[in-house]
């Protein structure tokens, strides 16, 4: 049996590696029972207290700045020696990142991370685990959002007594911002995500949702995204993680627990793949490991700090015993997304209608007419379990594909500022292009229908668009980029310039430019045009004649009968509607 968190914060020992100091390494958490939380000048003073009492096993450093100022926290914990990227790289010492607190509302990540290294490093758990690899930890990914600390910031969440708040000071979602890197605190954890490259990462969470016995879920990929060859190994670390919460005495699910119908315990669940966006759909198009750990709100602190604990500290059993078999085959992963060119790519994954039925372990509950909403109302027994029977939709299969470029992309200098800056936040390799290309033999996408999102989103006025590459030729002056396909991250560059990937740059309406109409042809002009063009081209009336008969809608439409004809003109503006970026079959 493992000491409970609450044993091991009170029994008093002498540091295997620790200096003659003896620094404070109790959290408030542990002072209060798990009552509350420190603020975040706590994790700073632990940081330092950490490589001041192991400073041989503690790299206490600073990865970013937040926008208010505060200096963005990591520990790098091993006993292997390699305490920097370069030496962990040259070793071949697999990493594990763990990130707490990206919603600074969902703080289990930050107490429990620092009891399990206090206790790893005085050797009361996992004997021998940090000699085999980094344990890089993120106590507070939001720092920001960290001190906007208050009572009630998470209403559906029993404890702390006051946390932090869900999103950052510049009010970003960073668990929506991954493949965007819109906010400072995102851009310094690329840089950080970079530069170590972990073998796995975990970020940690809570729950949102109803009332029912289940502690924690555990989800991540690539189990059903991603390389498909790489997906063994992203099943092993979910399932070998969930197997061994099983023997500490939680009750994990495999997926997130989330009713398919809102606030209906029976409509069931349907499993998602996430998109890039979120970090448990970004790093699968690295080729690399993410688990989603995600405690019960309605849990006690103390028991989710626990279920939280359990899990950092059975993902680096599992990867003490896998991860030179892991980290493998991620690299072979990587060569095989360096020759995707001309293959099918999934830019979105979709649930099928197929479904099965499971046990969940709920609470009696009933429905009751509220005269607060109007409505009725879920009312759940905590004093009655109950076990639910329920369909679980977990059948993910692609849903768009596309052949990737058999060269690479194109982006004419206009643009290489904005694209290039995006590329190189994620690591991606591009060249710039030193002469002109003329009559380049390239693709463009045009599209024949825009969307623009009637609210914004993060900030951004979202774009959805559908229409085909076709091949044509284009003139580019030096400065354009090339981005070549053939690399290990080319999953992730066409989720960022395929203009139909749900987070790509343009989805993000990072080109809507290009979507707007800039110029017009007055409705006078346009009648005089038309009928010298139908003078002119008998196939062109024939064409217009047959589009009245066929499309009874357009025929009663005066606006999209001339629009026929402007469309048709020398003067028509051939770059609306045209996505920017262009794809190319040979590198220049």
């Amino acid at each position: 049996m493992r000491p409970t968190l609450f044993a091991l914060a009170l029994l008093a020992t002498t540091p295997l590696l620790a200096s003659a100091a003896k620094p404070e390494l109790s959290t408030l958490a542990e002072r209060t029972g798990y009552q509350q939380t420190g603020r975040y000048d706590e994790v700073i003073a632990l940081c330092e207290a950490y490589q001041q009492a192991f400073p041989k096993a503690v790299r206490c450093f600073d990865f970013g700045i937040s926008p208010q100022g505060r200096p963005m926290k990591a520990l790098a914990v091993s006993t292997s020696g390699a305490l920097t990227a370069e030496d962990a790289k040259a070793r071949n010492i697999p990493v594990v990142l763990a990130q707490g607190g990206i919603h600074a509302g969902e703080i289990d990540g930050k107490d429990a991370g620092f009891g399990l290294l206090r206790d790893l490093l005085q050797g009361k758990v996992g004997k021998g685990l940090l000699d085999k690899q980094v344990f890089l930890f993120v106590p507070v990914f939001n720092v920001d959002g960290h001190e906007n600390f208050k009572a009630w910031n998470r209403p559906n969440q029993r404890g702390p007594a006051e946390m932090g708040f869900r999103v950052t000071a510049q009010r970003y979602n960073l668990n929506r911002d991954y493949v965007k890197a819109d906010a400072p605190e995102m851009r310094a954890m690329l840089a950080l995500v970079n530069a170590w490259d972990p073998l796995a990462t975990l970020d940690l969470h809570v729950t949102d949702g109803a009332k029912f016995r289940h502690d924690i879920s555990v989800t991540g990929d690539p189990v059903n995204v991603g390389d498909a060859e790489l997906r063994s190994a992203g099943k092993a670390l979910r399932d070998g993680i969930i197997a061994r919460l099983q023997q500490q005495g939680s009750q994990p699910v495999d997926f997130y627990p989330s009713f398919a119908g809102y606030d209906d315990p029976a409509s069931g669940f349907i499993e998602t793949a996430y998109t890039p966006r979120f970090s448990s759909g970004y790093f699968p198009l690295r080729n690399r490991l993410v688990m989603l750990i995600e405690t019960h709100s309605w849990k006690t602190y103390p028991v989710r700090v626990r279920s939280t604990y359990n899990a950092l500290l059975d993902t680096l059993e599992l990867v003490a015993r896998h991860g030179s078999q892991w980290r493998q085959a991620e690299l072979d992963a990587d060569t095989r997304a360096a020759q995707l060119a001309g293959q099918p790519v999934a830019l979105d994954y979709k649930t099928t209608d197929a479904k099965r039925i499971i046990n969940f372990l709920g609470y009696a509950y009933k429905r009751v007419p509220s005269e607060i909403s109007g409505s009725d109302m879920v009312v759940y027994d905590e004093r009655t379990p109950q076990l639910w029977m329920l369909p679980l939709r977990d059948t993910i299969v692609p849903g768009l594909s596309v052949n990737a470029p058999k060269g690479g992309y194109l982006v004419p200098a206009e643009h290489a500022a904005q694209v290039g800056e995006a590329l190189r936040l994620h690591g991606i390799d591009f060249r710039t292009l030193e002469t002109p290309l003329a009559n380049a033999a390239v693709q463009a996408f045009d599209a024949d229908s825009v969307k623009f999102s009637a609210a914004p989103v993060e900030g951004h006025q979202r774009t959805t668009l559908s229409g085909q590459w076709t091949s044509t030729t284009a003139n580019l002056v030096a400065g354009a980029l090339f981005v070549p396909i053939a690399q290990p991250k080319a999953r992730l560059l066409m989720a960022m310039l395929e203009p139909q990937a749900p987070d790509s740059i343009a989805a993000w309406g990072g080109f809507n430019n290009s979507f707007e109409r800039k110029e017009y042809m007055e409705a006078y002009v346009a009648e005089e045009q038309a009928r010298l063009m139908l003078a002119k081209d008998p196939a062109l009336k024939a064409e217009f004649d047959a589009k009245l008969k066929a499309d009874p809608a357009f025929a009663k439409d005066p606006m999209a009968r001339l629009d026929f004809f402007a469309r048709r003109h020398p003067a028509w503006d051939k770059g609306y509607n045209r996505y920017p970026v262009l794809r190319s079959d040979v590198a220049p």
